[in-house]
């Protein structure tokens, strides 16, 4: 019989900095192989860089993705195939704010201000560009990835899809009871109905009707591209019950996204994306984790 490799490998998104940087890091360190894969190829290439100082030069490979690209997914897809022959653990960590900003103004008020005093909802604006660049990467992207990598995911003992999601996410926090009774309704959620959520959500953001039409106002396209990956992930770990699919947000994280106002270092924020990861093949699949805890989505 043939030996198979009892090697794992893994695709981080959006790994060049940040929790997606640390979750490389750690896996590799756990002896996975990891695809470390970045939208810039110069700041990829110097995140592998960084990780040889750790001594992970043998289990860190780079590879260029644009999650928004399906061409740049097949890409990595075919890179893959070539050189591992299957994949073990996909992280979905690419993600956007979704806003614009002055950074110099934001900067300043982060220097100067207690963080509760800061009105970042004056201070963080979205624009119907910015809104739809969220929800490429976001939640398009995630399905991107989900779709692209699935054959190679397949061949593994123990695959696994960890999504990098956020509170802001969870069905508490999306006001339209429309969107909310859909999303909950794990029953007979759909992929279609989540698509048609965010196609509406799409078409009330233009037109201006967010607040009318009960959609949130803060961070709106943000809260509304990661619930509609959480529920993506739930259809799809009941459509592959030999897979572990699972939502986790890591918790109030100093990154660039938040400009380092959080609470968690990188090192706190990618520990309980890694446990998922490292999870026994009998763990839970189609949850949603705060940090290390079970939560509703």
């Amino acid at each position: 019989m043939e030996h198979r490799s009892t090697k794992r490998y893994a695709v981080v998104t959006g790994a060049n900095r940040g929790i997606g940087f640390e979750l490389c890091r750690q896996l590799a360190t756990n002896g996975i192989t990891v695809l470390l894969t970045a939208r810039d190829e110069n700041k990829g290439l110097d995140a592998v860089e960084k990780l040889k100082q750790f001594g992970l030069s043998e289990t860190v490979v780079f590879h260029q993705l644009d999650v928004t690209l399906p061409a740049s997914a097949s890409t990595l897809a075919d890179f893959i195939k070539t050189k591992f022959g299957r994949l073990d653990i996909l992280v979905n960590n690419a993600g956007i704010g979704g806003f614009t900003a002055d950074e110099d103004v934001v900067k300043a008020a982060v220097l100067n201000k207690s963080f509760s005093a800061i009105n970042w909802s004056e201070m963080l604006i979205e624009t119907n560009e910015s809104s739809e660049e969220c929800l490429k990467t976001n939640y398009y992207g995630v399905k991107t990835m989900c779709e692209t990598l699935l054959p190679l995911l397949q061949l593994s003992d123990s695959p696994r899809i960890i999504n990098i999601s956020a509170s802001m996410g969870q069905l508490k926090n999306i006001s339209n009871e429309w969107a909310k009774a859909v999303l909950g309704d794990s029953e007979n959620l759909t992929e279609d109905k989540v698509d048609r959520i965010v196609r509406i959500f799409v078409n009330d953001f233009r037109e201006g009707s967010l607040e009318s039409k009960g959609w949130p106002t803060f961070l709106a396209t943000y809260s509304i591209s990661k619930a509609a990956m959480n529920a993506y992930a739930r259809v799809l770990a009941k459509k592959h019950p030999g897979f572990q699919i699972n939502c986790v947000c890591p918790g109030t994280v100093k990154t660039d996204i938040n400009y380092n106002t959080g609470i968690l270092t990188v090192e706190e924020g990618a520990e309980s994306g890694v446990r998922l990861a490292l999870f026994p093949n009998n763990g839970p699949s189609g949850h949603f984790f705060v940090r290390m805890e079970p939560s509703e989505f």
